[in-house]
Order: structure tokens, then C-alpha cells, then sequence
């Protein structure tokens, strides 16, 4: 009965709770750029060759963004990524461990219930007092029961401002995951389009080689004739050669690009892989979506990740405030004691206590102020780390719409450039195996027509790699992860 009513009293108590001292919701100016339509125009982005892009202000991301690059291979490496990508993993861990600890740190918001149970066997000697009712009986056993209730009343929401910064801590966590989710999706879809845009160029490469060769051999030819000399036929020799030299290179950052795809996938390099689709099998998303300033900030994991920290950082100057408060405790115990096990609770062997204090912290050494303050640097620091999360998310945004459309017309610039270099070399060769050309026209023609056609593959590449940074910007599927926070 008497356990009954200190726990019952300890209940009410717990209802009792203070008010947080701290900024609860630390507010810090941001600097919003004009609406997506001020900044980037709507209108298609249509070069004079390839596909064209429509950007769709205010459209939210798709779920599943990279099914829009048109692949199924590409999107089974993604699928595989997000089932074994280490740092996934790791993000995920990271995650439910501050999930954890924010839910033990609400455990300090109501009262501590122990029990404890001591058996003493002792010997006392007759000529001191025994604590028995036999006077003459020297050997015996105590056993002790008892219930401890403890409760730290949080009058000034010292302990409130805990539970509020550790589930800060696991905001900022969850968003962490997200945006590792986010950057692993990107990386691998851009490090196919690198695979696919160094396939390409390697087989530009190879057909430069066996171009430069075809010339080489029509050069010897020539000097047979009589035609050119020496000098001409070694100086087409250099150019096979410098050719020949462009390969490995390529095919060195080939090799490289297929250990990053192992590596994101969860597998080391040398094992086997999914098959990787070439770059002209990936369609270029005809729909792009661009969110408003107001939505991108809400949208985007690291800002929001940002925006969590700064408010576990009020929680915490909240803390260190109250730790220069008075702190009320209570505790209370019930038991009972007795010599035999079952006496323990009968009449008279009950025992109880309750204990009220209250603690001023007078001198510390200025520990507490300069925690204090310490904290509100803190804080200072966390407002300003949001206002640099937001402005890089603007940047990353408008540089994604900025290379679109300069995409755009590089592409149109390398398309002519390669089939004029195209015809040219065609020409050249006729040229050449008419005997009315020179050796500098030739080699001109040959490099050119390999630049150009490098410059070609790197242009489509660079279509697809930005909209894939567009998507990154907008912060992924955010919608997916809105409707599935309460998963984690």
C-alpha cells in the first residue's frame, strides 16, 4: 500500500514539466533568390541536334527519377546499389543508433523504479548490541526488499532540452541516410554514363588508330611512287603513334569506372558485374522538374539536416541554462526487513522513506557560464552552416540549369564540328590517293576528325550527367521519403 502511493505520487509529479529555455525554433534570415521562372526560363531546351528538355517549374521529383534515362540495365545497377551500397548501410546504422538514443534520452522525463533484494548472514558477538529480538542468538540471516522511486523534477526543462536535442540528433541523422541514399543513386548513374561515354571514346579512338594506319599505309604507297618522302611517311608514323598513345589512357579510366560501379554496389573490383549499357541505349529525360526556392528548402536532406542541427543546438543552450538552475529531486524507498524470507512485510518490518532536495549550483569556476556561452556559439555556428546548406543547394540548382542549356549548344557545336571534320578527312583521303594533297592537310584532317568526334560522345555525355545533377539538386524522390519517415 505504501509503494502504492509513492509511486502514485512520484506519476503525478512527472506530470509536472518546465518549459524549455532555449530557442525552441532557432530563426536565421535566409536569402531566397527570385522564382525558378526568373531565374531560368520554362521553354524548351531544343538545340539543332539531339532530343530536346522541358523545364516544368515547380514539378516535384518522381519517385524512381532515374527510370527517366529510359534503361532497364541502369536501373538494375541502381536497385543493386540500394540494397548493398556499404555507405547506405552505414547511414542506415548511423540512423537507428541516434533513433536509439533519442528514445532513451525521453526515458529521463519520468520517474527511475528499482528493486532491490540483500540476504546478510552475519555473527555478532554477545557482548555487543544485537539487532535481534533473542539476545542470546549470535548467528542469523537478514533479509532486506526494497522499491526506490527517483524523479529529478525539470522545473526549468533542463532535461526536456536533452530529449529535444537528441531527437534533433536523430533528425539530423535521418537526413544524412536520405541524402546518402540520394548521392549513391547519382553516383552510380553517373558513373555509367562515364562508362558508356569512355566505351565510346575508345571505340573512336581504336577507329582513329585504323584510320591513321589506312593513311599510313596509303603514305608508304606513295613514297613507292615516288610521291613523298621519308619525312612525310615518318611524320604520318608520329601521328599512328600519338593515336596508339591516346588508348590506354581511356582504357585505364574504362577499367576505373567499372571498379567504382563494383564498389557501389557492394562487391569488389573484379567481380563479375551487370551487364552496363552503352551511352546510346540511355535516353535523355525529355521532362525536367525545377522547385521553387521555398520548396527546395524544404526538399533538400543536407538542408534539412542543417535546419535539425540548429535546433539541437538550441536545445542545448536551453540545457546549459537550466544547468545553472536549481535542480529538485525526489526519491522515496519502501521495503521491509525481517530474518525470515517471509517475515519481510509483516507487521512492523515494513519500512519507508521520502527524500526531497534542492541544489544551487553556487561556484563552479565558471564552468557553467562559459558552458553556457560555449553552447550559444554553438548555436551561431549551426545558423550559419544553414544559411550556407541553403545557398549551396541555389548554386547546385543553378549550375545544374546553367549547364543544361550551354549543353545544349556545345552539343550543336560538336555535332558540326564532327561532321565537317568528317567530310573533310573523306575528302582528304580521296585527295591523298590522287596524289594531290600534302602531308600537313592530311594530318590536320586526321586529328581534327578525331577531336571533334571525341568532343561529340563527351557533349551527349554531358547532357545526361547534368540532368542527372538537376535531379540531385531537387534532393531526389523527397516526396517518397516524406510518405516513409515513419519507416525509420
Amino acid at each position: 500500500m505504501i509503494v502504492r502511493r509513492i509511486a502514485l505520487t512520484m506519476c503525478i509529479l512527472s506530470s509536472v514539466s518546465g518549459c524549455a529555455l532555449g530557442p525552441v525554433h532557432p530563426q536565421t534570415d535566409l536569402s531566397l533568390p527570385p522564382s525558378v521562372n526568373a531565374v531560368a526560363s520554362t521553354a524548351p531546351i531544343t538545340p539543332v541536334s539531339g532530343p530536346s528538355q522541358t523545364i516544368v517549374a515547380g514539378s516535384p521529383v518522381a519517385k524512381d527519377w532515374w527510370n527517366a534515362f529510359g534503361n532497364t540495365e541502369l536501373n538494375a545497377l541502381v536497385e543493386l546499389a540500394l540494397r548493398h551500397n556499404n555507405d547506405i548501410q552505414t547511414a542506415d546504422a548511423a540512423l537507428r543508433q541516434a533513433a536509439e538514443l533519442g528514445r532513451a534520452a525521453n526515458g529521463a522525463k519520468l520517474p527511475t523504479l528499482d528493486l532491490s533484494y540483500q540476504a546478510q548472514r552475519a555473527r555478532v558477538s554477545n557482548a555487543l548490541a544485537t539487532p535481534l529480538f533473542d539476545p542470546n542468538q549470535t548467528l542469523y540471516t537478514l533479509h532486506t526488499t526494497q522499491v526506490t522511486v527517483g524523479y529529478a523534477l525539470d522545473v526549468f526543462g533542463g532535461v526536456k532540452s536533452k530529449v529535444a536535442s537528441a531527437r534533433a540528433a536523430a533528425e539530423v541523422q535521418r537526413n544524412h541516410f536520405e541524402a546518402a541514399r540520394t548521392t549513391v543513386i547519382a553516383n552510380v548513374v553517373l558513373a555509367v554514363i562515364q562508362t558508356g561515354s569512355l566505351k565510346a571514346q575508345v571505340m573512336a579512338v581504336t577507329q582513329s588508330i585504323a584510320s591513321n594506319a589506312e593513311l599510313l599505309t596509303l603514305m608508304r604507297r606513295r613514297q613507292q611512287l615516288g610521291s613523298v618522302g621519308a619525312s612525310d611517311v615518318a611524320t604520318q608514323e608520329t601521328a599512328l603513334a600519338s593515336a596508339e598513345g591516346a588508348l590506354p589512357p581511356l582504357q585505364r579510366a574504362l577499367a576505373h569506372q567499372h571498379a567504382v560501379i563494383a564498389a557501389l554496389t557492394g562487391v569488389a573490383p573484379g567481380n563479375p558485374l551487370p551487364p552496363i549499357p552503352d551511352l546510346a541505349a540511355m535516353a535523355l529525360p525529355q521532362s525536367l522538374p525545377v522547385s521553387l526556392p521555398a520548396d527546395l528548402v524544404r526538399q533538400r536532406p543536407d538542408v534539412q539536416a542543417a535546419e535539425a542541427q540548429m535546433r539541437g543546438a538550441g536545445a542545448d543552450v536551453g540545457t546549459a541554462i537550466a544547468a545553472r538552475l536549481p535542480a529538485f529531486q525526489l526519491s522515496a524507498t519502501a521495503g521491509g526487513v525481517a530474518t525470515d524470507f517471509a517475515q519481510m512485510f509483516a507487521t512492523g518490518n515494513p519500512f519507508w522513506t521520502l527524500i526531497g532536495g534542492i541544489t544551487q549550483p553556487l561556484f563552479h569556476g565558471g564552468a557553467l557560464r562559459h558552458q553556457q556561452r560555449a553552447a550559444e556559439a554553438a548555436l551561431d555556428g549551426a545558423k550559419a552552416q544553414y544559411r550556407a546548406s541553403v545557398l549551396q543547394a541555389f548554386v547546385d540548382v543553378s549550375d545544374a540549369l546553367n549547364g543544361l542549356r550551354t549543353d545544349g549548344d556545345a552539343l550543336d557545336a560538336a555535332n558540326r564540328a564532327s561532321d565537317a571534320a568528317g567530310r573533310t578527312l573523306h575528302f582528304v583521303r580521296r585527295q591523298l590517293e590522287l596524289g594531290d594533297v600534302g602531308t600537313l592537310t592530311v594530318l590536320n584532317a586526321s586529328a581534327a576528325n578525331a577531336q571533334a568526334s571525341l568532343q561529340l560522345i563527351q557533349a551527349r555525355a554531358a547532357r545526361l550527367s547534368d540532368s542527372v545533377a538537376l535531379f540531385q539538386a531537387m534532393g531526389g524522390d523527397w516526396q517518397s521519403r516524406s510518405a516513409n519517415t515513419g519507416e525509420k
